[in-house]
């Protein structure tokens, strides 16, 4: 029983250092993917951005450049969000929630939709993809300190099991012999 605990440790050690080393594999193979798909979409950041003129190619670009896209769609709906803008428009072109005053789709006769909410539609899929790049990002570097510290874990596990398994099993003791006699007092 005492050799399976012995090399239970080292098997224990050697799992952590396996699993450390592939989670930061994984990790730097997660955050190098993200990055190259960014650059592949050579998005660059607008002149009003915090990356102006710059390729987003990470995922604190991307996160940066989505702020922009909301900024921007914002600024084109006057302040309102998809949820706060009138479904339809009326003949002026002017919003209205009202199906009987909407304008008519010439060939549906259904009332006709407010364009400006599909700026909302195309914000929201953008800015989604940005930001789950910056997540995945995030949690890729994770991943990477994980791993380090599984690596870093399975090591100090390996020094210390080894250490108490090879250390001599027999001790010896020094004992204390005088060279004199003592006297001890009652």
């Amino acid at each position: 029983m005492k050799r399976f605990l012995e090399y239970g440790g080292i098997a224990a050690s050697i799992v952590l250092i396996v699993f450390g080393i592939g989670a930061t594999i994984v990790g730097i193979d997660g955050r190098d993917r993200v990055r190259t798909e960014l650059a592949r979409e050579q998005i660059v950041g607008t002149p009003d951005s915090t990356i102006p003129n710059q390729l987003v190619n990470t995922g604190s670009d991307a996160q940066a450049f989505a702020n922009v896209i909301r900024k921007h769609t914002l600024e084109a709906t006057d302040g309102k969000t998809y949820a706060q803008m009138p479904r339809f428009v009326d003949a002026a072109g002017k919003g209205t929630n009202d199906e009987k005053a909407a304008a008519k789709e010439p060939k549906s006769g259904e009332p006709a939709a407010n364009p400006a909410r599909n700026i909302w539609v195309t914000e929201t899929a953008l800015t989604t993809a940005l930001n789950t790049a910056y997540f995945a990002e995030s949690t890729a570097t994770f991943v990477i300190a994980m791993g380090i510290a599984l690596l870093l874990t399975g090591i100090g596990f390996l020094v210390l099991t080894l250490r108490v398994l090879y250390q001599p099993s027999a001790v010896k003791e020094s004992r204390f012999e005088p060279t004199e006699a003592v006297a001890v007092p009652h």
